[in-house]
């Protein structure tokens, strides 16, 4: 059995992949900002710190001897406060990881990326060969990260995956605030007609892919996603066709909804920033021929299957996530403030 150490461990997907692999008999070690939510045990440790502190990584390199690193932290940008902290903890953190893991003698990084390394629509699925253009710091700092780790002479090899939507019961943040609208019957407002398609992944598919890649012997990138992605249309009746919501869909101008969007987050009053605003119409979707062919990865959920799985989660737990408090947990594992803008369209819609 393997020892690991997850970065961001306590956040949606960090918990996630260290249950997977504690159920599968592997140690497991944690460092995130955030308190763990699994109990210690033996085959599991948790540290409450940053990865910019180097003598803490010294610290867990030296104690545990690690087989690989599984580095998930990263800080969002929903929030303007934290952009500052952003870049050192995503572009900082990583250089960090890595450096320990050249230090130390660790072979292997499994590195979460992202699709906001783009911005725009595009038509065809987007393949690992699309030079990318991001247009917001969190997708800067993602390409960052992976240029640190794929730029190394070392023998650190780094199999980066680049991730949508990473999706399961318990995922909140932004997709909170669309929740809320669904739970309250509200009409669930798109920009242009829905028919744009935009993929998720769901989390224990992401996992897998992995547990896969610790037995792949080279530097790689690759994309992930789901299958069959559908229109924003179809997923969102599909979540009203099987709830109790009333919810109705409602289509918005483009070009007025955008310059509301851009307006709203300038003047701070909504949380969905440059990437959301310009994605917001368009369709993004991954080519996952090389994931398959390479790692032989197959998704088992679908678009709409993972949006009714964490809807739901939210629909029975609603008042404890609401309640959350920033600080206490990981931006994926509460609901984001939806500010004064989209309060003020949920009041009306």
């Amino acid at each position: 059995m393997g020892r690991y150490l997850i970065t961001g461990g306590a956040g949606f997907f960090g918990t996630i992949m260290t249950r997977y692999l504690l159920e599968r008999g592997h140690e497991c070690v944690c460092i995130d900002l955030c308190k763990s939510e699994i109990p210690e045990s033996e085959n599991y440790h948790a540290l409450q710190g940053d990865i910019r502190d180097v003598p803490a990584l010294d610290g867990l390199f030296e104690k545990y001897k690690f087989d690989a690193v599984f580095h998930f932290a990263a800080m969002l940008a929903h929030e303007k406060k934290m952009l500052k902290e952003l870049w050192t903890s995503n572009v900082d953190g990583t250089q960090n990881v890595l450096d320990a893991c050249v230090k130390y003698g660790v072979k292997k990084i499994i590195f979460t990326s992202s699709n906001c390394l783009w911005g725009r629509n595009f038509e065809e699925p987007v393949t690992e060969e699309e030079p990318p253009a991001p247009v917001e710091i969190y997708g800067k700092s993602k390409l960052e990260g992976e240029k640190i780790l794929l730029g190394t002479d070392s023998d650190v090899k780094s199999v980066i995956f680049r991730c949508p939507t990473i999706m399961d019961e318990g995922r909140l943040g932004l997709l909170a605030i669309l929740y809320q609208f669904v739970d309250e019957n509200k009409k669930l407002w798109m920009v242009g007609k829905g028919n744009n398609r935009y993929q998720f992944i769901y989390a224990k598919d992401l996992a897998r892919a992995c547990e896969l890649a610790l037995g792949y012997d080279k530097s790689e990138v690759f994309n992930i996603g789901s299958d069959d992605v559908k229109s924003f249309n179809y997923t969102y009746q599909y979540v009203v066709d099987h709830s109790e919501s009333k919810s109705k869909l409602g289509h918005l101008p483009p070009r007025l909804a955008k310059f509301a969007m851009k307006a709203a987050y300038a003047l701070n009053i909504s949380p969905l920033g440059v990437y959301q605003y310009n994605m917001i119409s368009s369709t993004f979707v991954f080519d996952t021929t090389k994931i398959k062919e390479k790692l032989g990865w197959q998704p088992t959920l679908m678009n709409e299957e993972m949006l009714l799985r964490s809807y739901e989660y939210f629909h029975e737990h609603k008042d404890e996530i609401l309640g959350r408090k920033e600080g206490e947990v990981s931006a994926h594992n509460r609901a984001a403030d939806m500010g004064l803008a989209i309060r003020i369209l949920k009041f009306f819609s």
